[in-house]
């Protein structure tokens, strides 16, 4: 057999083992040359309900790492609409490119009209690199779509709900910590002050908490600065003494590299996939006493609040209402690892796939 062609299979093989190694149901890879789009979109899970899960658009290194961060995404929104008890899937989907210089109409119509093809197994939402008018633009041609700008009616922007319900996480993994939720007087590192981060940050100033921010933009530090956070380095990121550190820009910033050099009592933001692997990561932070809030549990908010607009009921108090329970939930899982004397994470991981199994059991019978 040519050697070409033993390759090929090869590449074949390893895209399905990656697809089985979580149990994925589906990837639906994009491509379109007149717009220049190239885009993944990965389904984990479908027992609860159609998945649901943003759009980011970043600029990898990879098509590969594209597609690894796609099924990671979804993968872990599997875990976060189950555990807010929504009746939702997992899925999550990339564009490939610039945010800032490759983004175009034409461009993210074109993924509406993907994402048709999907026939409503998969709903899309804003996430890193895209708003709310790149919803509206995608809207265009599917239905398919959520967190519409309030004036189509939709939901509008998550990132305040995100915020919220990351904020409430974190006081819950304070409270746990050391026996009171108050951040008044205490100290937080926040990674990232995007959309998310920089409502994240607004509410420990207003609480009283000294806040440290980093972030890859400089604008994006200034907006923090103003408000009257301190900026620190990348470097003191992952050093500086602090209670709290709260990543919310890209995933897998706890890894073997960084969680040797934390000198914080808790790690609760708003990123996806904080840990870069989740057994050995998660097992590293409790071993050196470091309490860590599941990202998919206390960064929920964003999907409660447009779940509500796929339902066709949106209410923004209501959305405040329910992401407000995350607080009990963290606290919840706390307690779980404690008894069974395993990670936040494994914990957080088992009451998810305990709802998805008894869900998935009690259809078998519809």
């Amino acid at each position: 057999m040519p050697e070409a062609k033993v390759q090929k299979i090869n590449q074949k093989q390893q895209f399905f083992d990656l697809l089985s190694e979580n149990d994925h149901e589906q990837v639906l890879i994009c491509n379109d040359n007149a717009t220049g789009l190239k885009a993944i979109i990965a389904i984990h899970n479908t027992t609860l309900g159609p998945a649901l899960g943003g759009c980011r658009m970043w600029q990898y290194v990879s098509d590969y790492d594209a597609l690894v961060d796609a099924l990671r995404l979804s993968r872990g929104m599997t875990f976060k609409s189950a555990v807010a008890g929504l009746n939702l899937g997992g899925g999550k989907s990339v564009i490939i490119g610039d945010a800032r210089t490759q983004k175009s109409e034409a461009l993210l119509r074109r993924f509406g009209m993907f994402l048709n093809n999907l026939g409503g197994k998969y709903i899309t939402a804003e996430d890193v690199g895209m708003g709310e008018q790149d919803m509206e633009f995608i809207g265009m041609e599917s239905k398919f779509v959520s967190g519409l700008p309030e004036y189509s009616g939709g939901s509008g922007n998550p990132s305040p709900v995100t915020a919220y319900g990351t904020y409430l996480g974190l006081k819950a993994a304070i409270r746990e910590a050391t026996g009171s939720n108050s951040m008044e007087g205490r100290s937080a590192i926040v990674q990232g002050v995007g959309s998310v981060g920089l409502h994240l940050t607004k509410l420990l100033l207003k609480e009283g908490a000294k806040v440290y921010v980093h972030d890859i933009f400089d604008k994006a530090i200034k907006k923090a600065v103003d408000l009257g956070a301190e900026a620190i380095s990348a470097e003191e990121v992952y050093t500086k003494n602090v209670d709290v550190y709260a990543p919310c820009a890209l995933g897998a910033t706890l890894n073997a590299t960084t969680i040797p050099q934390l000198n914080c009592m808790v790690v609760a933001g708003a990123a996806n996939n904080q840990l870069h692997n989740e057994d050995a990561d998660g097992q590293a932070l409790k071993n050196k006493g470091i309490l860590y809030a599941p990202d998919f549990v206390i960064n929920a908010g964003g999907i409660i609040n447009v779940s509500l607009e796929v339902n066709g009921e949106y209410n923004y108090k209501k959305a405040m209402k329910m992401t407000e329970r995350i607080y009990d939930t963290t606290l919840q899982i706390f307690k779980l690892a404690k008894n069974e004397d395993i990670t936040t994470d494994q914990a957080a991981r088992k009451l998810a796939e305990q709802r998805i199994q008894a869900i998935g059991h009690n259809r078998l019978f519809m």
